[in-house]
């Protein structure tokens, strides 16, 4: 096995161990916390006693049965591919299933795009410092930076009836993912893009500002290195110096930037799924928080866990990827 492979068996090992440490940390104080007896007994009419308990104990949610009791249950459950259930009664992994899918089709386009052209307009920008490209764009970044997502959306929303109004037929759909319910492939591809294109608007900008603005400040620093100069001394343009240099160096605390987003990106979206109506992993986990689902709030902790390491350790990679005087021991 190479020192490579040997690193990256370490490295998920080490996040293995991890993951159960915090998960399991994460069940005992949700299920210490959250008073999962009020989701039956606040019911109208109210259910009668025995029955509140057995489904408590269905669920094993019963704040009478020891913790310790209920977290061995629980990780016997979870070891076999079972996340428990909600107090509802549905099964938390199904339930988390749609909820990612729903994510993944509202953030992969977003989050690719908002680095490509964050990372781009960051190049762009450093490389034409204090001209006016870089005191009009970089203006324009500062100021999406601090417009709340909630105003930025609705703009966006008013701007697409408008269009939609003035022209013959309707090109934006405000809420939802799909409408279309037949089988024809390309309209329920048209009818997708449709949905999508707003909330992935929103994302796109308020990402790539944040990219383009840091990328702009880390490939400044690089130009400013003295290897950077000693490059230019011995005969590299400053395009070349940039591009041979500067440029990859400074796409190393960026590129650990997108990896530690990863989980972000799955959870982070609250306000434009409750906006636009797509029904994700964000909007669920607040959702299992309000309504003391002890097994769903682990659920979602779980996999945001394992989303965040899972960009640590690809953050070490782009590292030595990017950086070849990095090794890893």
């Amino acid at each position: 096995m190479t020192s490579y492979m040997k690193y990256v068996v370490k490295r998920v090992a080490n996040y293995v161990v991890m993951i159960f440490i915090a998960t399991s940390l994460t069940y005992l104080l949700a299920a210490s916390f959250l008073n999962a007896r009020s989701n039956y007994e606040s019911r109208t009419p109210r259910p009668p006693q025995a029955s509140i308990e057995q489904s408590l104990d269905a669920a094993n949610l019963n704040d009478k049965t020891p913790l310790w009791e209920r977290y061995t249950r629980w990780l016997g459950g979870v070891v076999q591919g079972d996340w428990g259930v909600s107090p509802t009664g549905r099964p938390v992994a199904s339930e988390l299933a749609g909820r990612i899918g729903n994510s993944v089709k509202l953030l992969a386009i977003s989050a690719v795009l908002s680095v490509v052209i964050g990372v781009s307009l960051g190049v762009y920008t450093a490389q034409r410092q204090y001209m006016w490209q870089d005191r009009a764009l970089s203006g324009m970044a500062s100021f999406l930076l601090v417009v709340p997502t909630v105003v930025l959306a609705i703009l966006i929303v008013f701007f697409a009836i408008d269009i939609n109004n003035a022209l013959p037929v309707k090109i934006f759909y405000v809420t939802g993912l799909s409408s279309y319910s037949g089988d024809n492939i390309f309209l329920a591809f048209l009818d997708f893009l449709q949905h999508i294109t707003l909330p992935t608007l929103v994302l796109t900008i308020i990402s790539a500002v944040g990219y383009h603005l840091n990328q702009r400040t880390y490939l400044l620093d690089e130009m400013h290195a003295d290897y950077v100069r000693t490059a230019r001394a011995k005969g590299l343009t400053k395009r070349q110096a940039i591009r041979k240099h500067a440029l990859r160096a400074s796409l190393i605390p960026t590129s650990v930037g997108v990896a530690f987003s990863i989980a972000g990106i799955f959870t982070g979206a609250v306000m434009t799924e409750k906006i636009f109506a797509v029904h994700g992993l964000g909007e669920y986990f607040i959702n299992c928080i309000n309504n003391n689902d002890v097994n769903g709030a682990v659920a979602v902790a779980a996999f945001s866990g394992v989303c965040t390491l899972a960009g640590a350790l690809l953050a070490d990679l782009f590292a030595v990827a990017l950086d070849p005087r990095i090794r890893m021991s």
